[in-house]
């Protein structure tokens, strides 16, 4: 194909968008609803993630060291619980900076009454171990209480059990939900540019006969379905910009969710603005663009 007849099927792909403004605008409308409510489900789902893994940073085992442990026990220790392959990080937390802590919080009454424990602090020295995999929280919970020095060991194993069961049945909702989404779109926006091109079957058969080839049918219809789709990805786009900024004010700000369930939980739009734009243009160009050629193939059979 010449470079000129390109140039000619670009031009009038775009101006039968306006020809058929009505159909246009109906395929537009459409397509932006689907892009939306798509869009929405894949944000919901990937922030409930997050809010799900925001709590499971906060799960930790505590370890509670002996009492007359050296120094040299302790660093040792250290190193033991280190090289666990389940463990992402560990800290120490001292009987001071347990007392310090706790004397934070208290009264000055408070304060004047528990002066004789100062000097004879009874908080034990700990470690303080985060683990990568919740799965395997009793396992290693099992192979730190084996370790030299260990008084005992506390872990919210029944709590970690419950996040990978939430985890999980997040993902599946998530997933189902989003693939039937898809599925009701594709037939929805397939139904509309079939009605589209339908209204101009005769300008079709007419092409035909004269002797078009049907790639040469089917070009504009193609550049007219990627405007449409290109149109309807930017106006989505910013509708759930601005939707999604204001539920996030809303729950961040005002019923301050941040704060119960941890901070960076919930994704800003502005984080997550490039993947969200690559992904509403792809999908509304490649929709757009196949669903209004797709739905000629049937009219060109002359």
């Amino acid at each position: 194909m010449r470079v000129s007849s390109v140039g000619y099927l670009v031009k009038q792909g775009a101006t039968s968008v306006w020809k058929n403004r009505m159909m246009s605008f109906a395929s537009f409308c459409i397509l932006l609803v689907s892009l939306m409510l798509v869009g929405f489900s894949v944000l919901a789902g990937i922030n409930i993630s997050s809010i799900v893994s925001g709590i499971e940073d906060k799960n930790e085992i505590v370890v509670i060291l002996h009492d007359k442990i050296s120094d040299e026990q302790i660093d040792s220790l250290y190193v033991k619980l280190k090289e666990l392959s389940n463990v992402s990080d560990v800290s120490f937390y001292s009987k001071e900076e347990a007392w310090e802590s706790i004397v934070e919080g208290m009264t000055e009454e408070e304060k004047n009454f528990m002066q004789y424990a100062e000097n004879d602090n009874p908080l034990p020295d700990t470690y303080r171990v985060k683990v990568s995999d919740l799965t395997l929280m009793e396992i290693t919970t099992s192979q730190i209480k084996t370790f030299a020095g260990v008084e005992s060991v506390q872990s919210p194993t029944s709590f970690a059990d419950a996040l990978v069961s939430i985890r999980n049945i997040v993902t599946l909702i998530s997933s189902t939900v989003v693939f039937a989404l898809i599925l009701v779109c594709l037939v929805i926006i397939s139904n509309t540019t079939r009605t589209s091109v339908h209204a101009r079957r005769k300008e079709i058969n007419i092409m035909k006969y004269v002797g078009a080839t049907n790639t040469f049918i089917r070009v504009p219809f193609f550049i007219e379905g990627m405007i449409i789709g290109i149109a309807s990805a930017i106006g989505a786009l910013v509708l759930t910009r601005f939707a999604y900024n204001e539920l996030y004010v809303v729950f961040n700000d005002q019923l301050k969710l941040m704060n119960i369930i941890g901070s960076n939980s919930l994704y800003a739009f502005s984080e997550i603005s490039f993947p969200v734009t690559v992904c509403y243009l792809a999908a509304g160009t490649l929709i757009g663009a196949l669903g209004t050629t797709i739905s000629t193939g049937k009219y060109l059979k002359v």
